[in-house]
């Protein structure tokens, strides 16, 4: 058995490298099994750009998001300020308080509160 082994790989080895282990009547017999597996291969590669290009667009989709609720919060914020604000005006304007916005930001003195305690 030893002997016969290696002049079985060396016959199939020789037919291959020599073009006659897949020859015409291998194509033939197998035509069938080799288009499912061609039709296989190429229904891969096509799942795969498509998988790829999906993947690129959530990206692309995840990052614009990102951009519009950051857009969105800021737009909040400014609508919110603005509608306080012409809340409180309309409130003391009813109650008839004379109270107004500021020109001038608050500001705070130092002095030496700390050593009079």
């Amino acid at each position: 058995m030893s002997n016969e082994e290696p002049k079985l790989q060396d016959s199939m080895f020789r037919r291959l490298v020599q073009g006659r282990l897949v020859n015409g009547q291998f194509f033939l017999r197998y035509w069938l099994q080799i288009f499912a597996v061609l039709i296989m291969v190429l229904a891969y590669i096509t799942n795969r750009y498509s998988c790829q290009h999906s993947m690129e667009q959530i990206r692309t989709l995840t990052s614009r998001l990102q951009v519009v609720e950051t857009e969105s919060f800021r737009v909040r914020g400014i609508y919110m300020s603005r509608i306080r604000e012409s809340a409180m005006r309309q409130r003391l304007d009813s109650l008839g308080i004379p109270l107004s916005v500021q020109a001038q930001p608050p500001y705070q003195l130092s002095g030496n509160d700390e050593e009079a305690n």
